[in-house]
């Protein structure tokens, strides 16, 4: 099951840096004059290193995690406050979430997403049936989430935050804690988000944008209404790879980002778009696979958070540019550009690859 798994991983890294190059070929002329710039980079700088570290990680033994699981957290943790000292934090898009160590600039809340998931993996592989008690399970849970929800807020990162609550309350509930305690700590992640996006009338835009996307078609609704019309061009089988012309004039924004599916199903149709899906429903199949077989608790949820992480931002993404929920900013895994989260995504299922070799 290791090496199926590693194969698809492949085969899903390679379609993404075919659709990449292709939905960055106009950005990457304009800005840096030369088509190849953005496919290089996600190669150099993200799958290459990314690969680098499932290996090593494949190499390593998954319960050693366990141990290293809080200090971790504590170090990811320390990388988020970083964010906000101004020699090291870089203010980007309308938020403090870059870290620029020098040499190299980074998204440490992807390198907090891999630490929770040990993290919570072994925190609640260890409970038992405490984990029922509100005592020993709820209250300790929302200590450590509330913590993380307080440095996403402030940069902020609703976003980030939306991903990060669903992925940690779906491994909460994996874990078998009782139904109106997920419930209650969705509900609370539901009210403190809505009330933080009614504050910013942009991020309140986005939301009324889904239930009336032609109510600003010049203006909030101007991505969504671009990325419908991109989809709706593609037909079955798609103008051909290349040739989209939502984004050649630049009507469509962020193609390399949370807008590279919209490109996708232009130049590469229904068909493109249902094998991108299949794709990920295949992943999801074996990840499931590879949890229910696992030796123990840890490593069983180890596998189904990642798998939570991948199918949550990959569903968010895509219902984003299909007018099924608001845009997020949230990149597609293993197609959208970005190096820290490629890295960080492929570390993460190195450790997952260990796993299911020791099924």
């Amino acid at each position: 099951m290791a090496r199926k798994l590693f194969w698809l991983i492949v085969v899903m890294l390679g379609f993404g840096l075919i659709v990449l190059s292709s939905a960055s070929v106009v950005q990457a002329q304009k800005q840096f004059g030369s088509s190849s710039y953005y496919w290089r980079h996600q190669l150099i700088f993200g799958i290459l290193p990314g690969l680098a570290m499932l290996w090593l990680l494949w190499r390593v033994d998954y319960r050693r995690w366990r141990s290293f699981a809080l200090p971790g957290l504590f170090c990811a943790l320390v990388l988020m406050i970083l964010v906000f000292v101004p020699s090291f934090g870089v203010h980007l898009k309308g938020a403090t979430s870059w870290l620029s160590l020098g040499v190299f600039t980074f998204q440490p809340a992807e390198v907090l997403k891999l630490a929770l998931v040990v993290y919570l993996a072994a925190w609640l592989g260890e409970r038992g049936d405490r984990l029922k008690h509100v005592r020993f399970g709820l209250v300790p849970f929302v200590l450590v989430m509330g913590f993380v929800a307080v440095l996403l807020l402030l940069q902020p990162d609703l976003g980030t935050l939306g991903i990060v609550s669903l992925l940690s309350g779906g491994m909460y509930f994996i874990a078998g804690a009782p139904l109106k305690q997920v419930f209650g700590v969705v509900a609370a992640v539901v009210i403190l988000m809505g009330g933080m996006a009614a504050l910013s009338p942009e991020r309140w835009s986005r939301i009324t944008t889904v239930f009336n996307p032609g109510a600003d078609m010049r203006g909030a609704g101007w991505q969504l209404n671009q990325s419908l019309i991109a989809i709706g061009s593609g037909g079955m089988w798609g103008v051909g790879l290349g040739q989209s012309t939502q984004k050649l004039y630049g009507f469509i924004p962020e193609p390399i980002g949370d807008s590279i599916f919209a490109v996708l199903v232009e130049e590469l149709g229904w068909a493109g778009g249902m094998f991108t899906i299949s794709l990920f429903a295949i992943f999801a199949i074996m990840m499931t696979q590879i949890a229910r077989r696992a030796r123990d608790g840890f490593g069983s949820l180890l596998v189904l958070g990642m798998c939570l992480w991948v199918m949550i931002q990959a569903t968010v993404n895509m219902a984003a540019v299909t007018g099924l929920g608001p845009l997020t900013g949230i990149p597609l895994p293993f197609i959208s550009y970005g190096g820290t989260s490629m890295v960080a995504m492929l570390a993460g299922l190195g450790i997952v690859l260990n796993v299911a070799e020791r099924t």
